[in-house]
């Protein structure tokens, strides 16, 4: 059913939450991965136009993603990683129809009202950019960047 699922991963405590959930869905259709974060420092944000070095804030990112990558490896998924810079909800629905993905698969917040208009949701935005489908899976409350 799903060949490709797209993973983007916010370097928080909700990472684990859907990764717990896909595990189980990938093992079923017998998917392969994609981990991908959106680093949206301004170093990242202007890496490509400005021909900027990869910042201490990707660093640490490409790091994350491969130290997830190695985990799914180790339990037999076919997984890639990718790190990309700018718009995160831009960025996610690009690489899902770059990449083949016919799957996204994100962890959401759960904000409402007052909150979902001051903070905003990658995960609205990112359905209203792409025909791929998106999962959402709530985390729990208080879920904390690392």
């Amino acid at each position: 059913m799903y060949r490709r699922i797209l993973i983007p991963l916010e370097h928080s405590t909700y990472d684990q939450v859907i990764v717990d959930h896909v595990r189980q869905l990938a093992t079923l259709c017998r998917s392969s991965l994609l981990l991908m974060h959106v680093a949206d420092g301004w170093a990242a944000r202007n890496q490509r136009s400005l021909q900027l070095r990869e910042s201490e804030e990707m660093r640490v990112d490409r790091e994350y993603l491969e130290t997830w990558c190695a985990t799914l490896r180790a339990e037999g998924f076919e997984t890639d990683s990718l790190l990309a810079g700018g718009d995160p909800a831009a960025e996610i629905a690009a690489a899902a129809d770059r990449e083949g993905c016919d799957l996204i698969a994100m962890a959401v917040h759960g904000h409402r009202g007052l909150q979902d208009v001051l903070y905003g949701t990658t995960a609205n935005s990112v359905r209203h950019r792409t025909m791929v489908p998106v999962l959402m899976v709530r985390g729990p409350a208080g879920g904390k960047r690392r």
